[in-house]
């Protein structure tokens, strides 16, 4: 059994107790945690929903999602049993001011249960839309003035553009104090996510190249197999320059490009992303279609089985000019990082699921070698792969066995499946477990978001004004569309597409294109 310090007496509410996202995500996630003895000794769980259910068939029915989504399954030796007794549910329509007494009243109980003031977290698992009127119930609760122990944890998207991520914001911060409110984004939880840190600052091979001497450009790719699944209507709302570029992207951004931080305390990393987020250049309406290119997928075939297009999918209009394909060359105007492109795309019915960001070094110089080895000259890359795979790859040359000198580019490969044998935590686990520690480095702050939706405002209101009229204009299972081909190609570059792994292992291994 683990001995680490855990977090203190904690009482959780889940709005959307009876939703999706806590039956996929959260209780699966929570639950892991108290396998693995990191939640509080004291705790309670309460889900809150309009659905009729009593305490037994509601530990039922999360055990259910359990079952079917969690990294562990089942009842894991009669843990299930310990960790249920600490769920209830509240059944409750949260449009009802005086409803929220109810959930007063559960945190004055507690309070004397646990003989302590816990902890006491709101998780908005509800549509977006939900999120302003029941934050505005609960301000008034005098819980919510406690800076200390009371946290409200809010899903993305937040808002829709930049004037309603700006109301959304001057509503919460009129409620709760900025270090209450953890906005959350899945994507940084992720183990590779977090590993860009370590592996840029605690190792003194990249940081003194990782700047616009030594990088020629860099990329971000993250590509899904998947279409709208069914949430056309969220979809037709949303769209990928929105649902991905705005904030997963950009945060990757953030950590490939911010300047070292002096200690690892929110505020301080927090202060380094948005410094890139305001130094990004901003594009301006004339020469959005110089640096952006929009894509959505026809019908076709996807891996041997026939798929509808966007414009079929359920909830879909059919004449819907949304992106489900997004591609950017962004700059970011600072001493690191002048004009080095940052190329990123994101689209779905894509060739495979992946998420890898390439850093391009620039070519060493080859003169001194004979002819032949020119040919097979490669720059240096180092690619960190998010998913599915979670590796990073540092690409070099090296001489073939025989009598010419010809070189060949090998990949030296670091793989988090083969060098541990721990499990890597869902990235959920890690941001509950910060939330209920009050730790907020992994959470956007509310100048993040909106320096965010800075940056891609200009494509949005142009790509709004002036309807496609190409759409659909690319196939499923392929890369996207074209342009997003010669958006990179006019620079002399080209996308980076990794060759699907069937095994992989930790040495340097040859081949690579």
């Amino acid at each position: 059994m683990q001995h680490h310090k855990r977090p203190p007496a904690s009482l959780l509410f889940i709005f959307g107790g009876s939703g999706d996202l806590n039956h996929r995500k959260l209780s699966p996630a929570l639950y892991n945690l108290f396998i693995d003895n990191w939640m509080p000794d004291k705790f309670s769980i309460v889900g809150i929903g309009r659905r009729p259910y009593s305490n037994d068939d509601y530990r039922k029915h999360l055990l259910d999602g359990i079952q079917q989504f969690s990294r562990r399954k089942g009842e894991q030796n009669g843990k299930w049993a310990t960790f249920s007794q600490n769920v209830s549910y509240l059944q409750m329509d949260a449009s009802n001011e005086a409803d929220y007494q109810k959930i007063a009243d559960i945190v004055k109980e507690k309070e004397q249960e646990f003989g302590e003031h816990p902890n006491v977290i709101f998780y908005m698992a509800v549509a977006p839309q939900l999120v302003p009127d029941i934050a505005s119930k609960l301000g008034p609760l005098n819980i919510c003035s406690d800076t200390k122990c009371t946290r409200i944890v809010v899903e993305k998207p937040f808002g829709h553009d930049l004037k309603s991520a700006h109301e959304l914001n001057q509503l919460l911060s009129s409620m709760f104090d900025e270090k209450q409110i953890y906005r959350i984004d899945h994507y940084l939880g992720k183990e590779t996510v977090q590993n860009i840190l370590a592996l840029r600052f605690a190792n003194a091979l990249f940081e003194p190249i990782w700047n616009k001497n030594y990088i020629e450009h860099i990329q971000i790719t993250a590509a899904e197999t998947v279409g709208a699944e069914g949430r056309g209507d969220y979809y037709e709302s949303s769209g990928a320059l929105r649902d991905m570029v705005q904030n997963h992207i950009l945060q990757l951004m953030c950590m490939i490009a911010m300047e070292a931080p002096v200690s690892f305390e929110a505020d301080e990393i927090r202060n380094k992303k948005v410094d890139v987020l305001n130094a990004i250049r901003r594009i301006s309406p004339e020469e959005v279609q110089k640096y952006a290119v929009r894509g959505q997928y026809s019908d076709g075939w996807m891996k041997g089985k026939q798929v509808a297009g966007y414009r079929q999918e359920k909830n879909v209009a059919p004449n819907s000019t949304i992106d489900t394909f997004a591609a950017v060359k962004f700059y970011i105007d600072n001493w690191r990082w002048q004009d080095v492109p940052f190329y990123v795309r994101t689209g779905k019915r894509m060739n495979q699921k992946s998420t890898i960001i390439t850093v391009q070094f620039r070519p060493a110089p080859f003169y001194a070698f004979p002819p032949e080895a020119a040919e097979t000259w490669r720059p240096n890359r180092l690619t960190i792969s998010i998913q599915p795979e979670m590796d990073i790859r540092l690409r070099f040359q090296a001489k073939r066995p025989g009598q010419s000198m010809t070189l060949n580019p090998v990949d030296m490969i670091f793989s988090y499946k083969d060098s541990y044998d721990e499990e890597e935590p869902e990235a959920y686990e890690t941001l509950l477990l910060d939330v209920m520690e009050g730790n907020a480095t992994l959470f956007m702050r509310s100048d993040q978001v909106e320096a965010a939706w800075k940056v891609i405002m200009p494509i949005l209101e142009t790509w709004e004004a002036r309807p496609p009229v190409d759409f659909p204009n690319y196939a499923p299972d392929s890369w996207g569309p074209e342009d997003a081909e010669a958006l990179i190609a006019r620079d002399g570059h080209n996308w980076v597409n990794l060759p699907i792994q069937k095994q992989s292992n930790s040495t340097a291994s040859v081949g690579s294109k």
